[in-house]
């Protein structure tokens, strides 16, 4: 047969996927590799979709969507930021997988740099690679709390780099931007005339800071305005399988827009947007249940790798726990979380999944039960330092001339005994 594109063979595996279907093979698994929430909908976001299969509206909508959804959107946008953002400017999307696919699509060509975070998402670097782009980590180290460093970023710029990834809160980490480096992030963009794709999925789930986004610092003048905002109901909502979101673009876009959502996805399924109109109208109370729930997990899982002495870093956002498992991965991480699997029957996704920085650390899915969360997290082998040994990984750190944790670090490391 004839061969596959060259740039199709180059998209590496999912490891993600790879470990959690592995570990969805092996009976009365704890699978805490993938963030899938796992609460009944609320019975009127079941109900909106429904209604509209009942009086069979199941004709295409317009490209960008229903109006009242786009303008649902943009209320909600308005609410939470203090941005007057037009619902002209909203495309709704099959997912905020679709809608980061969608606006790369319009912003590189073939050979084009985009600088996404490492470690960072893994569809950063394929969803790239399948447009022929070319993804560049830019490196998120535990010494700053996993933030990114103007510095860094800036020393990776390229004429060929078109386009700044940001994901806050973020995925793996749950680290938060805060607002003075969010606007220096759209500052940097602006001084090298870059794009900006900021991915938001999970932006409702904050704990005791606030969600900046960078659109706050964006221009609102067509031809100045650089920031795309990625959006989804997936997490906020528990909507994963609807496959809903929203893509906030530039003013000055909307004639492009809607050729491109003709010639990718035509428009997203009529149930689905009802049901997102209900869910972004109506009561809000599965958002502030599962924000509770999120956050008592983070706090039970955390306390457990405290207990063990495992380092971690504070989770301000998101429902996943970052840690370090370096003292018994072996420097091949992705290779121990399949044998940890095998031997302990609980799964967690390796930190290679997210970037070469995350070798040696896992991604906690904070989603589920917390029985079965603190029963996993558990089964971790404790770590041990004796008095006065550097940890492992720190000789490195020490090379690179990269300072040690300080005491106000989120990176929560274990007491010497």
């Amino acid at each position: 047969m004839p061969d596959l594109a060259a740039h199709i063979r180059d998209v590496p595996v999912n490891q993600i996927r790879e470990i959690t279907e592995a570990a969805w093979g092996i009976p009365h698994a704890i699978v805490l590799s993938i963030g899938e929430p796992g609460f009944a909908l609320p019975r009127h976001v079941l109900e909106a979709g429904m209604a509209c299969l009942d009086r069979d509206e199941t004709n295409y909508t317009p490209n960008a969507g229903v109006p009242a959804l786009r303008e649902a959107f943009a209320d909600r946008f308005r609410e939470q930021h203090g941005v007057d953002v037009g619902a002209e400017r909203v495309y709704i999307v099959a997912g905020a997988q679709q809608g980061l696919h969608l606006a790369m699509s319009l912003l590189l060509s073939a050979g084009d740099e985009i600088l996404i975070p490492n470690p960072g998402y893994p569809t950063f670097a394929m969803t790239s690679r399948l447009l022929h782009a070319v993804p560049v980590g830019y490196p998120l180290y535990p010494q700053y709390d996993f933030q990114p460093r103007i510095e860094d970023i800036e020393a990776l710029v390229t004429p060929q780099t078109k386009v700044l990834m940001l994901n806050s809160p973020s995925n793996p980490l749950g680290a938060v931007l805060g607002e003075d480096l969010t606007r220096r992030l759209v500052e940097l963009a602006r001084r090298h005339d870059l794009w900006i794709i900021s991915d938001e999925c999970y932006e409702a789930f904050t704990y005791d800071v606030p969600h900046v986004s960078p659109v706050r610092f964006d221009s609102d003048a067509p031809g100045e305005a650089r920031v795309f905002t990625s959006l989804t109901l997936s997490k906020t909502y528990g909507l994963t399988g609807l496959r809903i979101g929203a893509l906030v673009c530039p003013p000055g876009l909307e004639k492009k827009m809607n050729n491109v959502m003709e010639s990718i996805v035509s428009c997203v399924a009529s149930p689905s947007q009802y049901a997102a109109i209900a869910a972004l109208t109506g009561p809000q109370d599965y958002v502030r249940e599962t924000y509770a729930h999120y956050r008592a997990n983070r706090d039970a899982a955390s306390a457990v790798l405290a207990s063990k002495g495992i380092p971690y870093l504070s989770a301000q956002g998101a429902f996943y726990l970052w840690a370090d498992v370096s003292h018994v991965s072996g420097g091949n991480v992705r290779s121990w979380v399949r044998q940890f699997l095998a031997e302990s029957g609980v799964s967690f996704a390796p930190g290679t999944a997210f970037g070469s920085i995350g070798e040696g650390w896992i991604r906690i899915a904070l989603c589920g039960a917390p029985e079965e969360l603190v029963e996993g997290v558990g089964r971790l082998p404790a770590r041990l330092t004796p008095p006065g040994e550097p940890m492992q990984g720190e000789q490195e750190v020490q090379r690179e001339q990269l300072p040690k944790w300080g005491k106000e670090s989120l990176v929560q490391r274990p007491a010497e005994p």
